[in-house]
């Protein structure tokens, strides 16, 4: 990924400003925009956008769900690409950037009319891609249930298409819904725990309670219950011992990796003693999911390709 050399902010700031003419140009605004409220405020927006750059991959799941037009996306945790879940969708869309890190010189050669950005990013950042073109950063909370469906909302005022979003929504409620009949028909209440784990290198993370795919699994019926290994407003405990691993242990756990290097520990692991011994390992109740979906990913599409990896694993097994 090309980095942008280090400069001294007024210098950085009319470099971006000159590159943003020499590509775009001055552009003329057109009237009556949409006041779109943020984390930094209301923003207007003129118009529908055409060119959306999206640096949050809830964004990016946002954008094409409302069938958006998306030119500019940033990798996914542990990838060189977008998500596999979202790739057929995204088609050859340009990256411009990873999760923690943004080309300021790939945005601007996107063109957008519109930056969709991730929660937390900070006010300079925000003042830098103000320069391009209105920046939408989320100010919904983190770790709710519905965190992803008020990003969802926002995203799609701003990119004035709210009604297909509202559409997009209710498919997901309805799709929830016929899941949780089925873990309710198929699973007693008392074997409904569950913990949702990414495995790395260094050892297992139990993750939050409050996580984007824990939440769909609590929709749907199951207990997450992360034996207070979680720190509240965190997205995962610290990395688990092999002596340590019954804590992580419940009924069901859904484990996930991001990468080959995951890959490999969690083989590694699978020969231990330890490992064995979970009852989840012992009762078939053990799901290995795809770590890019479910720990990083976020956003209609998303969940609707949750529930069914749900689905699939609870169908294939005799409970």
């Amino acid at each position: 990924m090309k980095r942008c050399a280090k400069a001294p902010k007024k210098n950085l700031r009319n470099s971006i400003t000159a590159l943003v003419l020499s590509v775009i140009g001055p552009g003329t605004l057109q009237a009556d925009p949409r006041s779109v409220d943020t984390a930094y405020g209301p923003v207007p927006v003129y118009s529908q956008p055409e060119r959306v750059v999206t640096l949050y991959e809830g964004a990016l799941d946002t954008t094409l769900a409302v069938q958006a037009n998306a030119v500019g996306a940033v990798i996914t945790r542990g990838g060189s690409d977008v998500a596999d879940y979202i790739k057929a969708r995204a088609g050859d869309i340009p990256i411009v950037g990873a999760p923690a890190e943004t080309n300021i010189e790939a945005v601007i050669a996107a063109r957008p009319d519109l930056i969709l950005a991730a929660p937390r990013t900070s006010e300079q950042q925000y003042q830098l891609l103000s320069r391009i073109a209105p920046v939408i950063v989320s100010d919904a909370p983190l770790f709710q249930p519905d965190s992803w469906e008020q990003q969802t909302r926002l995203f799609a005022k701003a990119l004035g298409r709210e009604d297909a979003a509202e559409q997009v929504i209710a498919r997901v409620e309805s799709r929830i819904a016929e899941v949780a009949d089925l873990v309710q028909a198929r699973i007693p209440e008392a074997q409904r725990d569950a913990s949702l784990v990414r495995w790395m290198p260094q050892g297992p993370l139990v993750m939050s309670a409050g996580l984007f795919s824990a939440s769909i699994l609590q929709a749907v019926g199951f207990q997450i219950d992360n034996n207070n290994l979680v720190k509240e407003g965190r997205p995962h405990s610290e990395p688990l011992s092999l002596e340590n691993l019954s804590r992580m242990d419940q009924t069901w756990v859904f484990l996930a990796t991001l990468n080959e290097d995951g890959d490999k520990a969690l083989t590694a692991a699978r020969q231990s003693p330890a490992f064995s011994r979970l009852n989840a390992v012992e009762n078939d109740r053990l799901i290995t999911v795809n770590g890019q979906l479910w720990t990083s990913a976020s956003g209609p599409l998303a969940v609707l390709a949750i529930l069914d990896q749900i689905e699939t694993a609870i169908t294939a097994r005799q409970l």
